[in-house]
């Protein structure tokens, strides 16, 4: 299991566009991956369950990948992130 410190680093924070983007690359994968916020755990693979977390700017979020492609699944979310959803 592999889980890692993420940032939300574009201005409108996370919303239905990234939320879609982050749930099709999760899906890519057979690895659980997990985003949790405080006490919440999101299953990544759910575009709801993302918008749900409410994520704005500067938020904090700790992507936990469990599973074969752990590694890989970590790293093309955590790109997400840092390419600021392709938004910026």
């Amino acid at each position: 299991m592999i889980s890692k410190i993420i940032k939300v680093q574009n201005r409108a924070g996370i919303h239905a566009r990234p939320a879609a983007l982050i749930a099709q690359k999760s899906n890519n994968f057979s690895s659980e991956i997990f985003l949790c916020r405080e006490d919440t755990k999101i299953n990544a693979k759910s575009v709801i369950g993302i918008i749900t977390m409410a994520a704005a700017y500067g938020t904090e979020i700790t992507l936990t990948c469990d599973g074969p492609d752990e590694a890989e699944a970590c790293e093309a979310i955590e790109t997400i992130f840092n390419n600021k959803f392709e938004e910026d």
